[in-house]
């Protein structure tokens, strides 16, 4: 059915570019959290030790959720549901972040034995895809609530 529109009439405004942009960073976190999981199958697999049932519990698992959070960022995000927001912040940018640099701190707060970490490319790899993973996360929370944001959330 065609609209007849007149130069009087506007379009539904969309969300603002802070919103977008925080939902570009939550699509690349969680990316970066499907490489960082790609990364892990690889090394359970290369070890030669595979527990097949956990590992196949473990994929099927993060397949789920990263599913969910796709489904949560396109369809809920990305139109200004202000519940997606709230679950974003605390599932990602509170639960998830913990789980991010927990590792880390505790094996800086630990031994910190330098001589004792395998510096391979894969090594590398994991450091270079956890930095990004952490800064979308943290830049995806920074834009979401942003004033233009907040607005665009707690619009009728």
């Amino acid at each position: 059915m065609a609209t007849n529109l007149s130069i009087h009439d506007t379009a539904a405004p969309g969300p603002p570019v802070t919103a977008r942009a925080s939902a570009g960073m939550w699509f690349l976190a969680v990316g970066a959290g499907v490489a960082e999981s790609v990364l892990g199958v690889i090394g359970v697999l290369s070890s030669g030790d595979i527990p097949w049932a956990a590992l196949v519990a473990q994929i099927a698992l993060r397949t789920i959720v990263y599913g969910g959070l796709f489904v949560v960022i396109d369809k809920f995000f990305r139109q200004g549901r202000n519940w997606s927001r709230t679950l974003l912040t605390v599932a990602l940018g509170v639960v998830g972040m913990a789980t991010l640099v927990a590792g880390p701190i505790g094996w800086l707060a630990g031994d910190r034995d330098f001589g004792a970490l395998d510096l391979d490319a894969g090594f590398f790899a994991f450091a270079v895809i956890r930095s990004v993973h952490v800064m979308a996360v943290i830049a995806a929370v920074v834009l979401m609530y942003q004033p233009e944001s907040n607005r665009w959330f707690r619009r009728p």
